[in-house]
């Protein structure tokens, strides 16, 4: 029986490679490094006898000292929140630059290429980091995520580091799937949006073990920020005190730190009644004239965008931004239905030698996940948020988009290879989110925030296949309702906004 499933997992690599290639040969985006298929599987077998914590994907062990993570929020009176309080205040925890409202901890990885990994063997890394809780209503949830900041052993100066064979840098978001039961989605999108796009967050699968505790499933990201390799990689200043920079906005609560939150065009004309923060560069490099040059330059491409100009030479909004990447970016939030994308987790980056550009975060409520509202497979909806808006009145731009669309449907869109990475992604985990739900098992009967409850999955089976089917029904549905998109770029619906 072995030998079979063995046969059909090479058949369906066969089949993904097969389809990778015929993307590159379209002129499809760049190869992607995929954990589920490339690393170290769950039938390789292990020797170890089952006297400890065994498998084949990487530990993260985290040792607090019996310090408390900080991050969880507080309620009006100061008390700590927890998982079904109603009452939520927001405050962000900023992860500052001399340590405080965070931790130093112990970070032990044990990640072999060639071997199961167990609590007792030898670390292949072992660093000092910064910890503190991450996320906005996540958390809440009684899986917490984290983010870490590896440094040198003082605890203080940063320390860039391989994680799990993603490009040395020293800031990672470990995200705890709670809230999508599937466990997969931002694994699942993160890495085909790789594929599509020029940048896309890595990711990892492993599991983690707090404080002496198996805490489950996890995976491990890359945060948005500039680095060398995988990450955005833009243009570094050429002095201290030059004010034009490289940078990283995003639209979403804001930050506790004044300066780094700036009011554009968009914000005091109200044309958004969320908050930008810059996120890029850091508190150590953000300077008042950094801030204000950042705070100009996003404007001026917002009043490029609201203005009888969006779509006249040489003031056009193109002048400013990368329309494949725009495309793209829209593409997979709208196929998704990743309905917080232009009010949360909203980023816009901009080498200071090139052109705006999106990268996707925080894919965890896509694919009718989200909370509080049905994601209906049926209609579309981006095309009305921030900056969007004024994109879709550009007839050019829909063109873009649609024959993009059309062309990934015949490769990373299709049912056929979203399906078998699915399908793949589920049997490389499988032994993970068997212990995972050993932990967290209850939540299917004590978190279900899905209204109304019987969106609630009751099972990991459940969950993963409600995934597939909105992926399949979602494409179906574009397919025959794509062009709808036009009636947005038509000039007798822009008449008011055209010469």
């Amino acid at each position: 029986m072995k030998y079979k499933i063995f046969g059909l997992a090479a058949l369906a690599l066969v089949f993904l490679c097969a389809l990778a290639a015929t993307a590159v040969e379209a002129g499809e985006g760049p190869y992607r490094y995929h954990q589920h298929l490339e690393a170290r599987g769950p039938d390789a077998g292990c020797d170890c006898g089952g006297t400890e914590l065994c498998t084949h994907l990487p530990l993260v062990i985290i040792d607090t000292h019996g310090v408390e993570i900080p991050g969880v929020p507080l309620s009006s009176t100061g008390e700590p929140l927890k998982q079904g309080d109603t009452e939520y205040e927001y405050t962000e925890v900023t992860l500052a630059e001399d340590g405080s409202k965070t931790i130093v901890c112990d970070v032990s990885v044990v990640d072999h290429r060639d071997a199961n990994n167990h609590p007792g063997d030898e670390p292949t890394l072992q660093s000092t980091a910064q910890i503190r809780i991450r996320g906005n209503t996540s958390r809440l949830h009684d899986k917490k995520g984290y983010l870490l900041r590896t440094t040198k052993d003082d605890g203080l100066a940063k320390r860039d580091v391989e994680m799990l064979g993603m490009d040395a840098h020293d800031e990672w978001a470990l995200h705890g799937p709670y809230l999508d039961k599937s466990m997969i989605r931002n694994y699942m999108w993160y890495n085909i949006a790789g594929e599509i796009m020029d940048y896309s967050p890595n990711a990892r699968f492993c599991e983690v073990i707090l404080n002496g505790e198996y805490q489950g499933l996890y995976v491990m990201v890359e945060t948005i920020t500039n680095g060398e390799g995988a990450r955005l990689n833009m243009t570094y200043p050429e002095d201290d005190s030059q004010a034009e920079v490289s940078y990283v906005v995003r639209l979403d609560r804001g930050s506790s730190t004044p300066i780094k939150n700036i009011d554009t065009f968009s914000m005091y004309t109200l044309r958004t009644l969320n908050a930008m923060d810059i996120v890029y560069p850091g508190l150590s490099n953000l300077t008042p004239e950094r801030a204000e040059y950042i705070k100009d330059e996003v404007s001026a491409y917002e009043k490029s965008l609201y203005s009888f100009d969006y779509n006249t030479e040489p003031y056009a909004w193109w002048n400013y931004a990368d329309t494949s990447n725009i495309a793209e970016y829209y593409l997979i939030n709208e196929f998704t239905c990743n309905y917080d994308v232009g009010g949360r987790s909203t980023y816009l980056y901009k080498d200071v030698r090139g052109k705006y550009k999106m990268v996707i975060w925080d894919m965890n409520s896509c694919c009718d996940n989200f909370h509080d509202s049905y994601m209906d497979p049926q209609g579309l909806h981006l095309q009305a948020i921030t900056w969007f808006v004024m994109y879709m009145k550009d007839p050019g731009f829909v063109d873009q988009v649609i024959e993009r669309y059309r062309s990934l449907r015949e490769t990373f869109l299709s049912d056929e290879y979203l399906l078998s990475y699915i399908d793949d992604v589920v049997e490389y985990i499988a032994p993970a989110v068997e212990r995972n739900f050993e932990v967290w098992g209850y939540s299917f009967e004590g978190y279900r925030p899905l209204d109304p409850d019987e969106r609630n999955p009751d099972s990991f089976e459940e969950a993963v296949a409600q995934l597939k089917e909105f992926c399949v029904e979602r494409g179906e549905w574009l397919d025959e309702n794509i062009e709808a998109l036009r009636q947005y770029g038509h000039y007798s619906a822009n008449k008011k906004f055209n010469h």
